[in-house]
């Protein structure tokens, strides 16, 4: 165990001498006379203080403390006593404990792990720190004080013994761990646990990915020990060839869309020894397919020769793999290098999962990579996911799969059940909600089509596609799951080749579909699915686009609905819309105003503002806060149109702020109906737990963290007469907005001044609150 009592003085760079006079070390050396040494150095420490200063070397410094901390429980053994450890130079450290008959392969064998661990502990910090993967000189060596010597000159003497061996390294040869690691190797003791990757929008199991482990009570068990001394010992390709054939061969059956994320070093792509084909046909004797195979590389280690690289994943790419990009953001390959490889998954380093329900920041990042996944055809997977709250966030930020303890632990035989995500996940909201977007949801546009199963004979398809029939296409699909899609521009040039008829004519449909059609979920917005449409092959450009609610078949959109919808999209933009809720702008907004006030009637503007949103939207993230501002858009519109008069308009002025522009009669009722309908319904948009509490914690505009209650909705009605400007009309609306704001809850307040643009003379008076409170 270690000394509570370790030397905190501060080592000096170029001091190559060991600090006889440390109070603490010449204790140690009165009450021992023999010892074991182990040195710790980070290579060109010196040089990074040079490259990126002092403060990071002074990092790297406490970074090399605390890994040592950490790995000193490879040295479990009770004959090792107190062990201490001392500064040296700076950015090296030199651990002691009693000697008590240990051979010296032990204590070689304990340095050589424990260098594995503090490299693996400082690698993600240090590569943040400086761009560079860690390389650490380790040495050991036994001090033994020998009568009638100089105490201090034996210990020196041992010293330099370890700083010799940890410039020069071991010979790997004579540890033991190396002999252990051969057997393990040549023995394929290796095991294989599955961890589920599970879909956020249904719950199902998307994926599993193969975890290997060496055999359990020996340093090996570790993953991280298991692959740096394979890398070590340059048998790294060896490793993963014996646990990626492991993985396939014990991965058992999967569903025809499942998949089995198969971990591969970016260099062992390039390896001479990497066959290609080797792969494929491990996976074809088990009874799987190259599409449910998706190889994840990890960011962590740096891509020595690009241009290899990129050619061996098009390789792959071409023989039907997909590609999964790991631990993103935390090693060489930012975003660029990313939207370079085009992954079909980007893999969420757990560093950012960690606590996003309470981070702002963390989520706000998340929502990004989200968008940016979108963009270029990628599915995001977060993982480490540990805890409910952080699987609510992930779930309403819109995460395409999550991967953690709290959905599911590595486990053989692989976990079969799918995952009950329904009390993470916000009530239905009753008002249906337009897309975040700039249009409709995809689900919108859907049409009924024509299902065969996928050994429907191609013959009783093409009868569907007989002349004068307004078919133009045909899913496949295995219990109302779409699997496959027939374009029957494909199935008659298929059957126009030559002995294309004899070929296929009395063959399932399985073997002319399309086995990859674009499959959206209803919730799509119509631009990101006429995005991923058109960067189809050229062959597949204008195929229908299958759509699916909860994995289920829905219907089919054409490319020429997409494009329609679009049109009119853009056209609602241009003429001042409002991009998110499609309600009038600033300008159609000025516009009535002024010809009311041309007409010199009394009417009267309700200005509309959310209370709490910020707290909200920083907890449960943007697209949800865009979808609380659509709820009380619908509110308000469904309000205006029940209880308003002919004329009556919503505008959206921009963020939270809305303002109704209505006949005088009609506002008290309007405000009535909205407080009480948004809330009700606005507390579906909150989970079990936050409902049940009546707040949520969050920070403040001030960093304070404290209560904020629910959202609520706030209502400031004014009277307009006559002539004014639109600026004085602003002011009035701020006054009544400022005061309707310090009424807690759900409130509209009326203001019984004369209206602006009239004569002035009376005075302020508001009705009682309580009678407008509906909180």
């Amino acid at each position: 165990m270690l000394d509570s009592s370790i030397s905190n003085q501060p080592s000096l760079p170029g001091n190559n001498a060991v600090d006889i006079h440390n109070t603490q070390l010449r204790d140690t050396l009165r009450s021992h006379t023999c010892l074991n040494l182990i040195v710790f150095k980070i290579s060109d420490h010196i040089l990074m203080r040079e490259l990126y200063g002092d403060d990071v070397a002074s990092n790297l410094n406490s970074l090399l403390r605390q890994g040592i901390e950490a790995a000193l429980e490879t040295l479990n053994d009770p004959e090792t006593g107190s062990i201490r450890f001392f500064p040296l130079e700076a950015g090296e450290y030199l651990l002691t404990w009693p000697d008590v008959g240990s051979r010296q392969y032990r204590l070689s064998d304990a340095a050589f792990t424990m260098k594995l661990r503090v490299q693996q502990y400082l690698k993600r910090e240090m590569l943040r720190l400086t761009g560079r993967e860690p390389h650490l000189n380790v040495g050991c060596a036994t001090y033994r004080h020998k009568d009638g010597e100089c105490q201090e000159t034996d210990f020196m003497h041992a010293v330099r013994e370890c700083r010799i061996l940890a410039r020069k390294g071991f010979d790997l040869d004579t540890l033991r761990l190396s002999r252990e690691f051969k057997s393990v190797l040549q023995t394929r003791s290796i095991q294989t646990l599955y961890q589920p990757i599970v879909s956020f929008p249904t719950g199902n199991i998307m994926a599993w990915e193969a975890l290997s482990r060496g055999p359990e009570n020996s340093p090996f068990r570790s993953p991280a020990i298991l692959f740096d001394l394979a890398e070590e010992m340059g048998m790294l390709f060896a490793l993963e060839r014996v646990c990626r054939e492991n993985a396939i061969v014990h991965a058992d059956k999967l569903a025809e869309a499942q998949k089995l994320f198969l971990n591969i070093h970016p260099r062992t792509l390039t390896d001479p020894s990497f066959t290609p084909g080797s792969t494929r046909e491990i996976i074809e004797k088990v009874g799987l397919k190259a599409e449910n195979i998706v190889l994840e590389i990890t960011e962590r280690h740096s891509i020595r020769d690009f241009s290899l690289f990129y050619k061996t994943l098009d390789h792959y790419r071409g023989q039907g793999f997909q590609i999964a990009i790991d631990d993103a953001g935390t090693g060489y390959s930012g975003l660029s290098t990313i939207a370079e490889l085009k992954p079909n998954f980007i893999k969420i380093d757990m560093s950012l999962i960690r606590n996003i329900d309470r981070d702002p920041v963390r989520r706000a990042l998340l929502e990004t990579i989200v968008a940016f996944a979108d963009k270029i055809d990628s599915k995001v997977i977060a993982e480490g996911i540990e805890t409910r709250e952080e699987a609510s966030t992930l779930l309403q930020i819109g995460t395409h799969y999550g991967q953690g303890y709290y959905l599911g632990r590595p486990a053989y035989p692989k976990q079969q059940a799918a995952v009950d995500l329904s009390d993470i996940r916000p009530a239905n909201q009753p008002i249906s909600l337009r897309s975040s977007g700039y249009s409709v949801p995809v689900g919108n546009l859907a049409k009924p089509v024509i299902t065969v199963s996928p050994n429907t004979l191609v013959s009783e398809i093409r009868e569907h596609f007989g002349d004068n029939k307004p078919n133009s296409s045909i899913a496949v699909a295995e219990n109302n799951v779409p699997i496959g899609l027939i374009m029957e521009y494909h199935l008659n040039r298929q059957l126009s080749a030559q002995y294309g008829l004899a070929l296929y004519y009395k063959r399932p449909a399985k073997s002319v579909m399309d086995a990859a059609p674009l499959i959206v979920d209803e919730n799509t917005p119509v631009e990101s699915t006429a995005q991923m449409a058109m960067q189809r092959s050229q062959l597949q450009a204008y195929d229908d686009v299958i759509v699916t609610r909860d994995g289920t078949l829905l219907g089919l959109v054409s490319v020429q609905a997409l494009l329609h919808a679009l049109a009119q999209a853009q056209v609602e933009l241009a003429k001042g819309t409002n991009p998110l809720t499609g309600l009038p702008g600033n300008v159609a907004l000025e516009n009535e105003i002024e010809c009311r006030l041309r007409g010199e009637s009394r009417f009267a503007l309700i200005y509309a503002d959310l209370d709490n949103f910020k707290a909200y939207n920083d907890t449960y993230g943007f697209k949800n806060g865009d979808r609380i501002i659509l709820l009380l858009a619908d509110i308000l519109t469904w309000a205006t149109k029940r209880h308003g008069a002919r004329g009556d308009i919503v505008a959206h002025i921009g963020g939270d702020d809305f303002v109704c522009v209505l006949d005088r009669s009609t506002a008290e009722r309007i405000c009535k109906a909205v407080t009480r309908c948004f809330k009700r319904l606005v507390r579906n948009s909150y989970s079990q737990a936050d409902r049940a509490k009546g707040w949520i914690l969050a920070r403040g505009r001030d960093g304070v963290e404290r209560e904020f209650p629910l959202i609520s909705v706030s209502l400031a009605v004014i009277d307009c007469q006559g002539s004014c400007s639109l600026q004085e009309i602003g002011e009035r609306a701020a006054q009544m907005k400022h005061f309707a704001k310090s009424i807690p809850g759900n409130v509209y307040v009326l203001d019984r001044r004369v209206p602006v643009g009239a004569q002035i003379g009376t005075e302020c008076h508001y009705v009682d609150q309580s009678s407008t409170n509906d909180q």
